[in-house]
């Protein structure tokens, strides 16, 4: 062998070796979290854990349900208002927007994904949280006095406040993810709709989102992990206060995200109390890994269609 072949054989071992480290990264984190959070699901059933309301670490009462359900409200929330409005802005910018105005969209939106989640926080807690405990808990108590409406907090640091800013947060990935796809859709059908007598939105509506779908469906899955995996930004201004799972927009929630955040390395003197915390992490990562994998393997998979 010579000394050339040697160091392209060197060079591709060392490569693949540390691709495969940084692959088996989110398994390794995976298996040690499982690791660390065993000890409470040997001693208590997984039922309970999950199904059951009470979180009382120096009782031994680690219900995880309510942090679940807070989680579920507030990335719901996020959808409802990020996915329309992301799914037409990248429609806009894919199919109407002039060269000038997408050179100048595109970057603004990649801008917002980089923004840090503490800042998303900050603009939460100085903006949402006026708008939300001025303008909308008031008018929604006084027209639209019950469920999901109905609230004694009047804090403003709610599931609705909550949700707002992780819309905001995952605008960038569905904007751009959305727009990928929608942009691959071959010109070709657009050509035979139109030729057909088909109108501009008639031929989006009917024919590129058509073909589109399982990239958009993609997209909100995608946003879901982004949603369901956020930490600070909703720390700073879902309330988390632990008083019960949210049962309206207006009220407090505590998703499992805060939780950790808040929790962890508080009280580890209290049997399972580590294990409880770390846990949760691990079905928060779960939940995200497997966002991840389907959104992503719908996108591989319309690529390799053709799209």
């Amino acid at each position: 062998m010579t000394a050339r072949t040697f160091k392209e054989v060197c060079a591709h071992s060392l490569m693949r070796t540390v691709a495969g480290f940084v692959i088996s990264l989110a398994f390794l984190m995976a298996f040690g979290l499982y690791l660390r959070a065993r000890p409470i699901l040997v001693t208590k059933p997984l039922e309970e854990l999950l199904f059951h309301t009470v979180w009382n670490p120096s009782q031994g009462q680690f219900g995880l349900a309510n942090f679940i359900i807070s989680t579920i409200w507030v990335t719901a929330i996020a959808l409802i208002i990020a996915v329309p409005l992301s799914v037409f802005t990248a429609i806009y910018l894919s199919e109407y927007a002039p060269a000038k105005i997408r050179n100048i969209a595109r970057p603004v939106v990649d801008l917002l994904a980089g923004i840090s989640p503490v800042v998303y926080g900050v603009w939460g807690i100085l903006a949402i949280v006026p708008i939300v405990r001025d303008y909308l808990m008031p008018f929604f108590s006084e027209h639209l006095p019950f469920f999901p409406f109905a609230s004694d907090n009047y804090t403003g640091f709610c599931t609705l406040t909550a949700g707002i800013v992780l819309a905001v947060m995952t605008f960038p990935i569905i904007i751009s993810v959305t727009e990928e796809v929608v942009s691959r859709v071959p010109f070709e059908l657009r050509e035979a709709s139109l030729a057909l007598g088909a109108t501009k939105w008639q031929t989006i509506k009917l024919t590129v989102l058509k073909k589109a779908r399982p990239g958009i469906i993609a997209a909100i899955i995608l946003g879901v992990s982004r949603a369901f995996g956020e930490t600070m930004a909703v720390l700073m201004v879902a309330g988390c206060a632990i008083q019960g799972f949210p049962r309206s927009i207006f009220d407090p929630a505590y998703p499992l995200p805060a939780l950790i955040a808040n929790t962890y390395g508080e009280m580890m003197s209290v049997p399972l109390y580590d294990a409880a915390v770390l846990l949760a992490a691990f079905i928060l990562l779960l939940v995200t890994m497997l966002c991840n994998i389907a959104g992503w393997g719908i996108l591989l998979r319309t690529e390799r269609r053709g799209m």
